[in-house]
């Protein structure tokens, strides 16, 4: 299952590091449940865990396993973050894995895509404390023929009470030719060992991101956080022939403790 909605969306609320006082971290650990399509575009859903393991530092170095490894701050209205992080599998076969199905029977023949190491880049605009514009970047450090994405959404605070926190966010998502033909394409020698028709998926906007988030604090170190969003394929990824559902629901809910 594809994760990066979930790790997104639960960025921004594990961001610490920015009000702590210098020389300080806080470390949080947490689990909970996902559930999502088994690959994006598969008509089927799988339930996988969600592992909270997160440690901020003052400096703003950050290493975890929503976030992936980097360094993030702010400077004004201007939020920024440069991470190594991790994109999932998709398997030919339905196999389970630590973190739910990677895969399905209905890709027989698609051959497996391998996981990639990822620099993950972005950069938010604050016009209000409400409000913020972000632009990123998943660039593959290995695998790099499974190619590039890119997105730009915005997130809106719903709610900002003392012990509740409700956020709306938007994203678009963009891919360049190799990420594109990788997800969704067939080539021809994938068309004569599967069920589909060669199809050739060009770059461009792919995807529509919605995701609601709320966080609630249960005291100063306990948290409840429930997301709920849809993903929606747009052009080429959705007239694909491994496009089964054009749009997918997507949810979490996890338990968390700040140290």
């Amino acid at each position: 299952m594809n994760l990066r909605l979930i790790s997104a969306a639960a960025a921004c609320l594990l961001l610490p590091s920015l009000a702590l006082a210098a020389d300080d971290s806080q470390f949080t650990l947490g689990g909970g449940v996902a559930a999502g399509a088994r690959y994006s575009g598969s008509k089927q859903n799988t339930v996988a865990p969600v592992v909270v393991l997160d440690y901020s530092h003052a400096s703003g170095f950050f290493a975890s396993t929503l976030r992936g490894i980097g360094y993030g701050g702010q400077q004004g209205p201007l939020t920024y973050s440069a991470a190594l992080g991790y994109r999932g599998e998709r398997k030919e076969k339905n196999e389970k894995g630590i973190f739910g199905n990677t895969g399905s029977a209905e890709l027989k023949g698609m051959g497996d895509i391998k996981g990639s190491a990822t620099a993950n880049l972005s950069l938010g605009y604050k016009p209000l404390s409400m409000l913020e514009f972000n632009v990123g970047a998943e660039l593959p450090l290995s695998q790099r023929e499974n190619g590039k994405t890119y997105r730009a959404g915005v997130t809106a605070q719903l709610l900002d009470a003392p012990n509740d926190h409700v956020s709306l966010g938007a994203t678009a998502g963009f891919a360049d030719n190799k990420y594109a033909q990788t997800y969704y394409g067939v080539t021809a020698k994938q068309a004569a060992a599967s069920q589909f028709k060669a199809y050739q998926a060009k770059s461009g906007l792919y995807e529509a991101n919605l995701m609601l988030t709320w966080q609630h604090k249960i005291d100063q170190k306990w948290s409840v956080t429930s997301m709920l969003g849809a993903n929606h394929l747009l052009r080429d990824a959705s007239r694909s022939p491994l496009t089964q559902r054009k749009t997918s629901p997507t949810g979490a809910v996890y338990v968390s403790y700040a140290y």
